[in-house]
């Protein structure tokens, strides 16, 4: 059962007008100067400024996969998700506090009917640069047409084998091949960055890294395999199929693949290329040394509540603030609750904090 803490409205002192901020046009868009957004970053106190917001708009999924949703997705909750105005308001808010990008989650976001408005209307705020969305894959050919027209910049896709009996077993759906062709699609209607997330399984795809190999050598794509990470639902089946990703990163450094130079505003993934690879691969090791350093990331569930860390032990409801004229009062809160932000997760003692699967909130 998760923890939320509601913040009330009556007790927050405003933190700082988005309208007090002097504004110059960029790309389009009017947005904070430099300097000024700097200044009112959202930002905890272990010097950590946070540019990149994960946005949940569904914790329902239509896929099973057995490391998430076994049994497939049970509604515990009937209370209807973010309306489009609720997001609208929560992204002037990050926008106007430095935040550059907002990633799309679920769930499976690709449920919501109103996703191409979602999309335009994060695209369309001052200062946001960057939508990126994660799906599943479900019907992407009958989809991204529509996503591209609305905005979108980035596209993560998750395939966690290319074996298609593999991907079934996995995910519950025969839908390998339409996902393929859905990411073929992607590139046919210009999208540049497109990543593919594979969950290491030591009981399904351990032995596929030369598969995966072979497909990015022709495909332009940023293939992230990430550790199976322990979540409250899900102790057994990490005990049995965790598989470090350090195993593939010495892999590849003895196969000629170089790290590759980190932007400031990188993420906690460690990257690679190789000259003779149109694609590149990322590695997300979350229990890593330090791994938690570079955290430039929050979290909204599509509830309205804010998770400091995927891992932490409570959501805050912010949902009461997401309205007309209460941006002070949201920011405020925002930022008095990044005091609490912890320095480090607590996976490597065996504390998964308040989730229970990554539907609740995205991962």
């Amino acid at each position: 059962m998760n923890t939320y803490t509601r913040i009330p409205a009556v007790e927050l002192e405003p933190y700082g007008s988005v309208e007090s901020l002097p504004v110059t046009s960029v790309i389009g868009h009017e947005q904070p100067t430099d300097s000024r957004v700097i200044d009112s970053q959202f930002k905890d106190t272990h010097g950590r400024r946070f540019s990149y917001l994960r946005l949940s708009i569904t914790d329902v999924c239509n896929f099973r996969c057995n490391y998430c949703l076994p049994d497939g997705y049970q509604c515990s909750d009937k209370t209807e998700p973010l309306s489009l105005e609720e997001i609208r308001q929560l992204a002037k808010t990050f926008a106007a506090h430095g935040t550059r990008k907002i990633r799309i989650t679920g769930g499976e976001p690709v449920l919501r009917k109103d996703l191409p408005q979602i999309i335009a209307a994060l695209k369309q705020t001052p200062g946001i640069e960057t939508v990126a969305l994660t799906t599943n894959g479900y019907k992407i050919n009958q989809h991204i047409d529509s996503w591209k027209a609305a905005g979108l910049d980035q596209l993560n896709v998750s395939i966690d084998s290319l074996d298609p009996k593999v991907f079934q077993t996995i995910t519950g759906h025969d839908r390998l091949q339409e996902i393929l062709r859905g990411i073929d699609r992607a590139f046919e209607l210009g999208f540049k960055d497109v990543k593919v997330n594979a969950v290491l399984l030591k009981s399904h795809n351990a032995n596929e890294l030369d598969s995966f190999l072979d497909w990015i050598k022709f495909t332009p794509v940023t293939l992230r395999f990430i550790e199976l990470m322990e979540t409250g639902q899900n102790p057994d089946y990490f005990a049995k199929n965790h598989l470090s990703g350090e195993q593939i990163k010495q892999q590849l450094l003895a196969n000629g693949w170089q790290h590759k130079i980190r932007n400031k505003d990188a993420g906690p993934a460690q990257e690679f290329d190789h000259p003779d690879y149109q694609g590149s691969i990322g590695l997300i090791m979350p229990y890593s040394k330090d791994f938690c350093s570079s955290c430039n990331r929050l979290r909204i569930s599509a509830l309205g509540k804010l998770h400091l860390c995927l891992f932490g032990e409570q959501g805050y409801d912010l949902r009461h603030l997401m309205a007309d004229g209460k941006q002070a009062q949201l920011e405020t809160a925002i930022q008095g609750l990044l005091r609490d932000k912890k320095a480090t997760h607590f996976l490597h003692d065996g504390q998964t904090g308040a989730i229970q699967h990554f539907a609740q909130i995205g991962g």
